[in-house]
């Protein structure tokens, strides 16, 4: 036999045709993976999530993790943006604000914002996002309130309630203060706010 004669060829119009995978948009992928983390770090809470965990409830190649986000830190930041929204939330003394992080909080443990609020690092991009998104979102709002209310020091006194309702987070996950840990979120509620509002000068 003639080499080349045994099969189709081109001319004949029989060339089979390339089996593609299927393929998703970078988009797509993103929303899988944002959706996939929100339900995992819901069940089990940040640490305990591993990324091929994340992949394969997405139905996505883990590795576009850190292709689309940079790795699991900045995908959970994402599911917390994607959940509290871009608008500008409300300050730590607003209660329905205080109740909605302690429940939250109290499903899921804290999250990379938490620990990089109160141990030393070394100043990685993980980190600097992290430490960049808890200003944002527990600082600022803090700082504007006092701002406006002429309260003096704003900014200290706005990082001062944010640092303690932070370290209370992550001592009530730590399991070392028993009755902290085992507190109700609402019978949490009114005792936190207390201590966040001694950070504000009566008026």
């Amino acid at each position: 036999m003639t080499p080349g004669t045994g099969g189709p060829t081109a001319a004949d119009g029989a060339r089979p045709e390339p089996s593609a995978p299927r393929r998703r948009d970078s988009a797509r992928s993103r929303e899988l993976l944002i959706r996939a983390a929100m339900d995992l770090f819901a069940d089990r809470g940040f640490e305990r999530t591993t990324i091929r965990e994340i992949g394969e409830r997405a139905g996505v190649d883990p590795a576009l993790i850190a292709r689309y986000f940079g790795g699991k830190t900045q995908l959970y930041l994402a599911t917390v943006r994607v959940e509290l929204g871009d608008s500008q939330p409300a300050d730590l003394l607003e209660e329905d604000r205080l109740r909605g992080l302690l429940e939250r909080f109290s499903q899921r443990g804290p999250g990379p914002s938490f620990q990089a609020a109160v141990l030393p690092g070394d100043n990685t991009e993980v980190q600097q996002a992290a430490r960049t998104y808890l200003h944002e979102r527990l600082v600022g709002p803090l700082r504007d309130r006092f701002t406006a209310e002429q309260v003096d020091r704003p900014q200290l006194r706005a990082e001062l309630a944010a640092a303690a309702f932070a370290g209370i987070i992550l001592a009530r996950s730590s399991g070392a203060f028993g009755e902290l840990s085992e507190a109700e979120p609402e019978e949490l509620l009114p005792l936190l706010h207390n201590l966040l509002a001694a950070s504000r000068p009566p008026r």
